[in-house]
């Protein structure tokens, strides 16, 4: 990618289970959901804010009050005397309405 362009700039229009990547299931996770009722998803880099609140409220039949996204960049890793890189990854907060809850299993 050059430097300078910025990929997620796209507006491509995604079927809702190709904007859901998965969701990330980690101990901080579990306690934003317990407490805050946030959950995370990894999500396509091509999808916007409004794209990820239709495809959560059309997934999971909950209602959506707020959705935070964050880029991870991936990071060179070196194993034995190759150099790779992990993937980058769009990641997405997504607040639901105190009465709503997302049950993992």
């Amino acid at each position: 990618m050059p430097k300078g362009k910025d990929i997620t700039k796209v507006n491509l229009q995604l079927e809702p289970y190709q904007v859901i990547i998965r969701p990330v299931v980690t101990e901080k996770g579990f306690e934003l959901a317990e407490h805050q009722n946030i959950y995370s998803f990894e999500v396509n880099m091509f999808a916007n804010k409004a794209q990820i609140k239709s495809a959560v409220e059309f997934l999971f039949e909950v209602r959506v009050v707020a959705v935070k996204t964050q880029v991870r960049r991936g990071k060179e890793r070196r194993v034995r005397h190759k150099i790779g890189k992990t993937k980058t990854r769009k990641r997405a907060l997504v607040k639901l309405h105190e009465e709503d809850r997302i049950n993992y299993y």
